[in-house]
């Protein structure tokens, strides 16, 4: 059973839509590369369509109505948005979730060091990643410092075109014959994912006060100067490059060294997304796992307007999934279903059982990209079961890892109404595993809403080279689950 290609159906006005959609999808993960940044944006084009800050209605004691829309937000990291249906809330949502994080190197919380001349800021690796294919890339920096006074610092070095980047460096090919021997897992150990950012050392000049002090000053005048001195002059004589790279920062962002253990500073690939291939039918650029689900989920969500809805649409963004959906603003928290309370509450439909009674009602897509075929590697899939790129939105029944292993297993029934959501639609899709049984595997939000009850199946975009610094989508598969989202929040 075969999915045909979806780019045969196009006329010249889905062509015009598809790539007005790429094009705006390109802008957003471009300009978006951190979880914050993903949801700061969400935000601001929410609030332009309407919505309005849950947190403010309930401060307000405001009643929530039918067509009203709102959002809230947990720690800036994670986001929901409601718009409300006609239909009692009891009677459940249709929701649409997908993450935002995406792997990564974060800067450990006291990253600098210097070694012969060369200054660094040592990392750890966030999600699954290929260590090696992120040595040589040319890497920016993202993120917020927090300091002591209150005042939270956010920086972005790396993405203008007057900006300088930074990189990981490697083994020279011609010193690299024990490295070249090494499984591919070993070739760049984690602790030598440290990311080169000076060679420039910083030079103190000699002035008339350390004439003066060797000419016998007052030591006690002499040590209170040096007190005020900034700590990189201090650092100077050790360390001069690391000292030059903190001048640097206490001029740009008024931030010292200590600073850094209060910071959420991630490297990520530099530079914008861009078409690819010859026909520009493609797309590649960092993040799309799992940004291409979530800029879908949000653009579907948001081209409902005023829509009279039956039931309530929601799209759920959260953090924190490449490493197990935990922590404040993961899936697994409690910021969810604290929300849905919140709603409900002011919906006048507040109380314990009215809030399960929702969430069991409810019925979602756990929005999350699916392995995409790949000749070159062919060997890793069952090419019956497999996403091909071009052919639509993907669903996949299950996910999870040898015997299912962690998955959530969506039922018939609610596959059978997906696919009949899907077809009154005109929307191409198709169904896929990840690889093959004992290959490997892995998971998504899925399994965690879906314990309260309610009916979960996972869709998504299918992606080549998941993971990597740079991944591979197709335009019409971007536009296919744009609408098959869209749907599924007016119909399921």
């Amino acid at each position: 059973m075969e999915h045909d290609v979806a780019w045969k159906k196009y006329d010249e006005a889905d062509l015009e839509a598809l790539e007005q959609l790429a094009s705006e999808y390109i802008d957003f993960i471009s300009d978006n590369k951190t979880e914050r940044e993903c949801a700061a944006a969400a935000i601001a084009l929410a609030e332009e369509r309407g919505y309005r800050p849950l947190d403010e209605a309930v401060r307000e004691g405001r009643a929530l109505r039918a067509g009203d829309k709102v959002w809230a937000q947990a720690h800036g990291k994670a986001l929901i948005l409601a718009h409300l249906g006609s239909a009692p809330l009891a009677e459940g949502f249709n929701i649409l979730g997908a993450h935002i994080d995406s792997p990564r190197l974060d800067l450990k919380q006291n990253p600098f060091s210097e070694s012969n001349g060369l200054a660094h800021l040592d990392t750890h690796y966030y999600g699954g990643i290929k260590n090696y294919q992120w040595v040589t890339l040319p890497l920016a920096l993202h993120g917020v410092i927090a300091k002591t006074d209150g005042t939270v610092v956010e920086v972005n070095v790396g993405e203008d075109a007057g900006d300088p980047v930074f990189c990981v460096t490697d083994l020279l090919i011609h010193l690299a014959g024990k490295q070249m021997g090494k499984k591919a897992s070993e070739v760049v150990e984690g602790e030598d994912l440290d990311i080169l950012i000076g060679n420039r050392p910083l030079v103190i000049e000699k002035d008339e006060a350390d004439g003066d002090a060797a000419a016998g000053a007052d030591p006690a005048a002499t040590e209170a100067d040096d007190a005020d001195r900034p700590v990189y002059e201090k650092l100077a004589e050790k360390e001069p490059v690391k000292a030059f790279a903190l001048k640097l920062l206490a001029e740009k962002y008024g931030i010292a060294e200590e600073d850094f253990l209060s910071a959420e500073i991630e490297a990520v690939p530099a530079g914008r997304a861009r078409d690819l291939g010859f026909d520009r039918s493609m797309v590649i650029g960092y993040g799309q796992d799992d940004r291409v689900c979530a800029y879908t989920s949000l653009a579907a969500q948001l081209a409902l307007a005023d829509a009279a809805l039956e039931k309530t649409g929601m799209c759920v963004l959260v953090d924190k999934e490449e490493i197990g959906s935990v922590g404040a603003t993961g899936m697994a928290s409690q910021f969810f279903e604290n929300a849905v309370a919140e709603i409900m509450e002011l919906a006048g439909e507040g109380g314990p059982l009215s809030l399960r009674r929702a969430l069991a009602a409810s019925s979602m897509l756990s929005s999350d990209v699916s392995a995409g075929f790949d000749p070159a590697y062919a060997a890793a899939f069952e090419a019956k079961n497999s996403a091909y790129l071009g052919r639509g939105l993907v669903f996949n029944k299950y996910t999870g890892s040898r015997g299912k292993s962690g998955s959530n297993d969506a039922s018939a029934e609610y596959v059978a109404r997906i696919r009949r959501v899907m077809g009154d639609a005109g929307v191409s899709f198709q169904t896929a595993e990840l690889g093959k049984v004992d290959v490997g595997g892995g998971g998504t939000i899925a399994y965690i809403p879906a314990k309260y009850g309610m009916d979960v199946i996972d869709s998504g975009v299918p992606v080549l080279s998941m993971h990597a610094p740079w991944e591979v989508t197709s335009k019409a598969d971007i536009y296919e689950a744009f609408k098959g989202y869209e749907a599924f929040l007016k119909n399921a």
